[in-house]
């Protein structure tokens, strides 16, 4: 997978958006303005994607690319190395899950409307 095919996925997801809230380099992915993933758009090392708190331990055990969020919060962040060790199939999934995480944490009536368009 690369920066174009990350970005597409994502935004690909009803009520995404992107953005550069930190710096020029950050690209922030949101949903329903609550963030889901971010990457570095220079350098796609990496990518930053939230994770229930058991799955996220599991991950990082399962699979070597796998580390705590880098400077996010920890239990409930992962960050994924983009170093061709993971199959995009896997990362789709994780990406889905963040989004729908993210999801069942919105207001009622924004959740509603994302779950009636998804």
């Amino acid at each position: 997978m690369n920066i174009e095919e990350f970005r597409n996925y994502c935004l690909q997801k009803y009520g995404a958006t992107e953005e550069f809230p930190f710096d020029e380099n950050t690209l922030v992915f949101k949903v329903m303005g609550k963030m889901f993933a971010l990457v570095d758009v220079d350098l796609f090392q990496s990518i930053n994607l939230k994770c229930d708190p058991e799955k996220a331990i599991a991950l990082r055990e399962s699979y070597e690319a796998v580390k705590p969020g880098y400077h996010m919060n920890k239990t409930h962040w992962n960050t994924i190395e983009m170093d061709g060790s993971l199959p995009d199939k896997e990362i789709k999934q994780w990406i889905n899950h963040s989004y729908e995480l993210v999801v069942s944490k919105l207001p009622k009536k924004l959740r509603d409307e994302v779950n009636q368009n998804m």
